[in-house]
């Protein structure tokens, strides 16, 4: 977008706050940001220098599973806290492998929903809902979830970089049970999160916090992680570094982030 301040956002965008979606389309090279979220990104530059390689990691990660997923059988998606579109989206990976996908984008962001929207415009095997991760409910409920998904064969549901803007009383863990419980046997998760081990993600919280970014940050250990997903098989290699997961070659190499892909069983297994 255009430097040009506040004049020139979208209406119904409040561009003087920092938002977290703007802010990793700025990590990743995108234009799709204002002065606020440019100038709040770059406080995070300087806590964590090699912030952007871990957003281009995070975003390769998510692009390997997905294709791993969809490997496995997996036509029906759900990426809860999409972001903005740009390059390898879910629809587009999916569909390498399986060219039927259907795929429901959900976030709060104003700014992603009028991007994402110019993708539901051409192609009806895609959705967007304004919704938060906070209310899983009003996600599973939403009519276009319905049109898109049938919750009696396998889902995938996607909590990529998401979690970790969750705090601890707001019971991640707990969410991500409601969104599961909803799926039958055969469904996955994809998940990544900042990683409490690399220390210098305290101060990108601190950063979040202080300029008031649309969501705060909360970095925690990879026992932390697994524990988001209890209660479902977490697949070879297990929790591990961005890299670490399946990687096809020329991968960034970070600790800052960790990443599982857990499938969901019956108990007899």
């Amino acid at each position: 977008m255009a430097d040009s301040g506040e004049a020139s956002a979208m209406p119904g965008v409040d561009a003087s706050t920092p938002s977290v979606a703007r802010m990793y389309d700025y990590f990743l090279g995108g234009k799709d940001n204002y002065a606020a979220d440019r100038a709040a990104a770059e406080a995070v530059v300087r806590a964590l220098p090699t912030v952007e390689g871990v957003a281009r990691a995070n975003r390769a990660f998510l692009q390997r599973a997905v294709r791993h997923v969809a490997g496995c059988g997996i036509d029906q998606f759900i990426d809860i806290g999409a972001g903005l579109p740009t390059q390898g989206n879910v629809h587009e990976i999916a569909r390498a492998e399986r060219p039927g996908a259907r795929v429901v984008y959900v976030d709060n962001d104003p700014t992603v929903i009028v991007h994402a929207r110019a993708l539901v415009a051409t192609d009806d095997r895609i959705g967007i809902v304004r919704a938060d991760v906070r209310d899983p409910g009003k996600v599973l409920d939403d009519p276009e979830v319905h049109r898109l998904i049938d919750f009696r064969r396998p889902v995938c549901v996607l909590f990529v970089a998401i979690l970790h803007f969750l705090p601890d009383e707001e019971d991640p863990a707990a969410l991500v049970r409601r969104f599961t419980g909803a799926l039958p046997d055969g469904s996955h998760v994809i998940l990544s999160h900042a990683a409490a081990e690399e220390l210098r993600n305290q101060a990108v919280g601190d950063t979040y916090r202080s300029r008031s970014a649309s969501a705060s940050l909360v970095a925690r250990t990879r026992e932390e992680v697994a524990a988001l997903l209890d209660g479902l098989t977490i697949l070879d290699p297990g929790v591990v570094p961005l890299h670490e997961w399946r990687p096809r070659g020329g991968e960034y190499v970070t600790g800052a982030g960790w990443t599982a892909v857990a499938r969901k069983e019956s108990v007899s297994g």
